[in-house]
């Protein structure tokens, strides 16, 4: 059931199904879930779209943000 967007600047098509084929990767082993249960949609953004999410939309999520500007923002082992 996970549904995973990204937000990125534009990328070529093969880059994009890499980019999903990864990220489905990854939630597979980790989860253990089956491809049939993930959906991972990404979301072209343009540089003023970066700046009104990184002002507005993860500030208000930092109660669930994991990885900020590549900090881990978790409890590390």
């Amino acid at each position: 059931m996970p549904y995973i967007v990204i937000n990125s600047y534009p990328r070529d098509e093969k880059t994009k199904q890499a980019m999903a084929e990864k990220v489905s990767a990854a939630m597979q082993e980790a989860l253990g879930c089956p491809e049939k249960s993930l959906t991972i949609a990404i979301n072209e953004i343009t540089p003023a779209d970066w700046e009104n999410i990184r002002d507005n939309e993860i500030p208000k999520k930092m109660d669930s943000i994991m990885i900020l500007s590549g900090e881990k923002k978790y409890q590390k082992d």
